[in-house]
């Protein structure tokens, strides 16, 4: 039985493994989901071990476990290391699930569950082949090394100290790493770009407690109010964000790169009916492809403060509260760009309120040189699995393993995301 008739043989299977490992609410943000964190780390261990992998290692950190894997390591053969993410994000608000997040449901031929397609879903298929390819044909032809986080989503905090102290260990001529999406349905898709990531959180306080609007209001400050007016002061009308020195180190789109997005078989008509809403917005000089990919951005991820429960309470609120992040692309610094945020959002706040300003993660903006005679094998693999024409597309998330100074590798080959040597 050949490695394709294999899988064929045991698809039914593999989709209930899948269906089982996302039963377990494996979310990195909250404390009270830890054991499920480690009961995840655990299902992945027994897996890999299950696929033939070697040196199988639930290593602890500060917060939630890695799970590393190997094959064989035979001298003078390829290296290639498969990076994946076993945490996700929480699933609320509950109520607008159509199937509950962590039950898996199958509708349409499409299966629905948190993590299904971040990364538990693109993961599980990279475990199934090499479990597939070790049954079908025993040692692989390259060597293997499988690293899975259960931080990802919270800024793979824990995962550099590791990264540091194994180095060698981690050595690999190419990583692979397929946690981003296709350019449609059925279109096989490279990603060489990623955007970078900060997120923020800003408190404002104004009173020393909750006020009575009507005994207090109209004399003292409503941090709501002013929070809010604030936030309306980082855009401009065009959709240009209004921080001075935003966009100073932005790397320009080349002509040819232009061409070649405008040429992808993208159709906005789709992009608009997934989005579903009257109209689109954004930064002017830029079709939605280059918005999305290659232009930085300032998004508010959400505010709240005072009373928001059933019926009334007349309060001035003693704190607000937002979440803020910040979408970069190559040459932007994260550092800097906290900086000037934060620096813009005290700006536009009045003295009459306090200001805390948190940067709780950054990452990198990254970008490859996909003309490399390695991208190219990585094309024709697609082509030859989807049998038909495979491209080349930047994505506008991020991925915080995706920085250059994180390893060292000899070949920039990614499945879906490609790391090339600085």
């Amino acid at each position: 039985m050949n490695v394709i008739e294999f899988i064929d043989h045991h698809q039914q299977q593999y989709l209930e493994e899948l269906k089982e490992f996302l039963r377990i609410p494996s979310v990195s943000t909250r404390n009270e989901y830890k054991p499920e964190i480690e009961r995840a780390a655990r299902w992945l261990a027994e897996k890999l071990r299950s696929a033939g992998m070697q040196g199988v290692e639930v290593i602890p950190t500060a917060t939630h476990p890695l799970v590393y894997a190997q094959t064989k390591q035979v001298p003078g053969r390829m290296t290639i290391l498969v990076y994946g993410h076993y945490d996700v994000q929480p699933a609320e608000p509950l109520e607008l699930w159509t199937s509950p997040p962590f039950d898996p449901t199958v509708r349409d031929g499409n299966l629905y569950a948190r993590g299904s397609a971040d990364d538990k879903g693109q993961f599980h298929v990279h475990l199934k082949a090499l479990e597939a390819l070790h049954a079908a044909e025993g040692e692989l032809p390259i060597n293997v090394k499988v690293i899975i986080e259960g931080e990802e989503e919270i800024g793979s905090k824990n995962l550099w100290a590791f990264v540091a102290d194994n180095r060698h260990r981690l050595k690999a001529d190419a990583l692979v790493l397929s946690d981003t999406s296709m350019l449609a349905r059925g279109v096989p898709s490279i990603t060489y770009g990623l955007r970078g990531l900060n997120y923020y959180q800003v408190e404002v306080t104004g009173p020393a407690q909750d006020l009575h609007s009507g005994v207090f209001g109209g004399a003292v400050p409503n941090p709501i109010t002013i929070l809010a007016e604030a936030i309306s002061q980082l855009h401009e009308k065009n959709g240009r964000v209004a921080v001075p020195g935003f966009y100073e180190d932005v790397a320009r789109l080349s002509r040819s790169e232009r061409k070649a997005i405008e040429a992808l078989p993208w159709k906005e008509k789709e992009f608009r009916r997934i989005v579903g809403a009257p109209d689109l917005c954004g930064e002017k000089g830029y079709s939605v492809l280059e918005r999305i990919w290659c232009r930085p951005t300032l998004e508010l991820n959400g505010i709240w403060g005072g009373y928001t429960g059933h019926g009334e309470k007349t309060v001035i609120p003693a704190k607000a509260w937002a979440k803020l992040s910040t979408r970069l692309v190559p040459n932007q610094d994260p550092a800097r760009i906290a900086r000037l945020v934060e620096g813009r959002v005290r700006q536009a706040l009045p003295k009459t309120v306090h200001c805390k300003f948190d940067v709780l993660s950054t990452g990198q903006p990254w970008l490859a040189d996909y003309s490399q005679p390695i991208f190219r094998k990585a094309i024709a693999s697609l082509e030859k699995g989807f049998a038909k024409k495979a491209v080349f597309i930047r994505e506008g998330g991020s991925t915080p393993l995706c920085r250059p100074d994180a390893f060292s590798f000899e070949n920039p080959l990614c499945a879906s995301r490609f790391w090339p040597p600085r």
